[in-house]
């Protein structure tokens, strides 16, 4: 994979009644994680923001770095945003 220069983009950060770090990115629509650390949640939203154009790389079918992306997001976010790891 070739890298064509560093992006940067905006990170949304929240915590939820439950005590967990929430995260979106509002430039890329489906881009949320969640994680109890925000250390950890620095991590998987870097990770979610590679996924997402990992994904707009690879042809429609390819199903596995999504289900990977919706497992990780908590419940109330995969309600809120209509994603259930079922829909993959």
């Amino acid at each position: 994979m070739r890298k064509i220069g560093k992006q940067e983009f905006s990170v949304l950060v929240e915590r939820d009644a439950e005590g967990y770090y929430v995260a979106s990115v509002p430039a890329l629509p489906g881009c949320h994680t969640q994680a109890r650390s925000l250390d950890k949640l620095m991590e998987r939203i870097r990770e979610v923001i590679e996924l997402r154009f990992e994904i707009g790389k690879k042809p429609a079918g390819n199903r596995s770095a999504k289900k990977k992306i919706v497992s990780g997001l908590h419940p109330d976010i995969r309600r809120l945003t209509g994603l259930a790891s079922a829909d993959y």
